[in-house]
């Protein structure tokens, strides 16, 4: 018999266990036969198992040996692939094979920001994306303009994606129980955007910059990088501080500068 697997600090678990927590995060996913699903971090397989009894096949993503171990001993492989990986390094597109993944996961929250930045880079290959984060993460993905949670994050995910707020999770549904809240978020990536960058390295570079200096009027804190009469041109109050620019809003600037010898020099 297997000896009960310790939640490992290092790794940033927290298992979940409550049953109705769970039930509810299956049913947002609500997966269909013939989708290819792949879960993020299946720990104990607590997601695992009531996935499996929706689709016939899963593949995983798990770093941590033991686990491992314990999911090879209880799931037959022609049921469960597992790739023994770190998420952050791991080329989820290579799974894709001609139909978009569908990703869900119980996120560590140590390494949940630098995840999502690396699903954005392979989001030509996902369909949607289901995740537990802790909620103050959850916040700032679905934050609209204006808030204190708008950043950086909210700019760039939500040009890739659309951004849903499914339901908020207490500490009690794990074990151990985190010092945080979560909550369930659902990325949608756009098969267009709809505010389509020229050059979506250069709105990145753009946005980072702003936030870098989020207390200064923005034709501050990105003086080094777009030249004045910009603001003017795309119709954007120089005043503003970057929280209460609009993802269009920074779109428009990106595009109005992308050719700008200020743009080119940055990059360089």
């Amino acid at each position: 018999m297997s000896t009960p697997h310790r939640a490992r600090k290092r790794f940033g678990q927290h298992f979940l266990h409550d049953p109705a927590i769970i039930e509810r995060l299956v049913r947002s996913v609500a997966p269909g036969e013939g989708q290819s699903l792949v879960e993020i971090g299946p720990g104990q397989g607590a997601l695992t198992y009531p996935l499996l009894d929706e689709v016939d096949h899963l593949q995983v993503v798990e770093l941590d040996r033991d686990l491992i171990a314990l999911l090879r001993e209880r799931i037959a492989p022609e049921r469960l692939t597992i790739h023994e990986s770190d998420a952050l390094r791991f080329d989820f597109a290579a799974l894709a094979d001609g139909r978009p993944l569908r990703v869900v996961g119980n996120l560590p929250y140590n390494i949940s920001t630098p995840l999502i930045f690396h699903l954005l880079d392979q989001a030509g290959a996902i369909a949607d994306m289901t995740f537990m984060l802790q909620k103050e993460v959850v916040d700032r993905l679905t934050a609209a303009p204006g808030g204190k949670d708008y950043g950086r994050l909210s700019v760039m995910v939500q040009y890739h994606c659309q951004a849903d707020y499914l339901f908020f999770v207490p500490p009690g549904a794990f074990q151990p129980p985190p010092k945080v809240d979560s909550a369930v978020v659902r990325l949608t990536p756009y098969a267009t955007p709809p505010w389509p960058a020229d050059d979506p390295a250069w709105l990145a570079r753009l946005v980072a910059q702003a936030f870098s200096q989020r207390r200064k009027a923005i034709r501050n804190s990105l003086k080094s990088l777009i030249d004045a009469d910009l603001f003017a041109a795309t119709g954007i109050d120089p005043g503003l501080r970057p929280d209460h620019l609009t993802v269009a809003d920074y779109v428009a600037l990106a595009n109005a500068s992308a050719g700008a010898p200020e743009s080119q020099g940055a990059r360089s």
